[in-house]
């Protein structure tokens, strides 16, 4: 027997249409027969799966009015594990055509007895409200997933969804159980989504769902071409966080295995042990080719530049020089004057 989930919150806006496209489509990528319904009179999840809802003439409207088979009214999608059954505006007048019907909020309940032995979820996207038609897939549902809006309005409608599912679990479905809390449209940045996670958190404990949907662009962007979001763009924040939600409901559900505990102290490999380096038979001794003190004058170069001593001797040898040269000159100048004295006597 496949698990039906319905996605329900009466306050619109909250991302329970983003939220049923997304898990399912997530669901079917993990190869589980999924099967999707709208019973949103707005057909937004059938025309998100790229189906037009105008064109159709057997919709989730002639299965709950007129009483025709789900299976002629289910339909193929891009993904070979998702169907789903679309839905039309015809759907807003159900609840009148429907008011004498005995029994009217278990009509979904009848129909869908048959086909939970083909699928192994079943999740059925509610409209904003909580009338017949929510209470038809309330009725039907095993559990129900409550996407909550990271934002203070998102709050307000929390008490009267939980009051009507009370209600539902008391006198129409017993089994009914609260599938989880998903945090929608989060973003860090903001005080206040953190402020209402934490609220959400401190009221309902286990029951929030440990992935978190974070506004993203292409999640908004998918429905206009038709596609849920791993389709449209498989490596957006998107599609990571619902494909962790449908992985966390896998493992709630005992359909994946949990991964294996890591052992933190056996994870951590010690360092290899230093392994002293042995010389090898071409390494040379240091020793060996030591220059002996002998050789080292003769080894070592002559520097150009001359030492301190020999640059002082350098500076006595070239003023010696100077003098040597002065002395010369007054010699050799010294006879000259003799001989022009001895020549002028003469002449006197």
């Amino acid at each position: 027997m496949g698990k039906v989930i319905a996605v329900a919150n009466q306050k619109g806006g909250v991302g329970k249409t983003t939220t049923a496209v997304n898990l399912a489509a997530s669901l079917a990528a993990a190869e589980q027969p999924t099967l999707l319904i709208d019973t949103d009179p707005q057909a937004n999840a059938t025309s998100g799966l790229g189906i037009n809802p105008q064109k159709l003439t057997k919709t989730i409207y002639e299965v709950m009015v007129d009483g025709i088979a789900p299976a002629e009214a289910t339909m193929k999608t891009e993904l070979a594990y998702l169907e789903m059954i679309p839905s039309h505006i015809n759907l807003v007048g159900a609840e009148i055509e429907m008011i004498e019907v005995v029994h009217r909020e278990k009509v979904l309940l009848k129909a869908l007895e048959a086909m939970r032995r083909k699928y192994t979820y079943v999740v059925i996207d509610c409209p904003p409200s909580l009338g017949l038609l929510t209470l038809n897939a309330l009725t039907a549902a095993d559990s129900v997933m409550i996407p909550v809006q990271c934002e203070y309005y998102a709050l307000e409608g929390l008490g009267q969804l939980l009051n009507t599912i009370s209600i539902v679990k008391k006198h129409l479905n017993q089994s009914l159980d609260i599938e989880g809390v998903l945090l929608t449209m989060y973003d860090s940045r903001l005080r206040l989504s953190n402020q209402v996670a934490s609220e959400v958190r401190r009221y309902f404990g286990d029951k929030v769902f440990q992935t978190i949907i974070t506004r993203n662009v292409r999640l908004s962007e998918a429905p206009s071409h038709g596609k849920p979001v791993l389709l449209y763009d498989a490596l957006s924040i998107g599609t990571k966080n619902y494909m962790d939600l449908a992985t966390e409901i896998l493992r709630r559900d005992g359909i994946l295995a949990e991964p294996p505990a890591v052992d933190v102290a056996s994870a951590i490999i010690p360092p290899p042990a230093a392994v002293p380096r042995q010389p090898s038979a071409t390494t040379v001794n240091p020793a060996e080719t030591a220059v002996p003190p002998s050789m080292e004058a003769v080894a070592k170069p002559k520097s150009q530049t001359p030492e301190p001593e020999q640059r002082v001797g350098m500076a006595n040898g070239n003023g010696n020089a100077q003098q040597q040269s002065q002395d010369s000159a007054t010699a050799s100048v010294a006879p000259a004057q003799h001989q022009q004295q001895r020549d002028i006597s003469s002449l006197g």
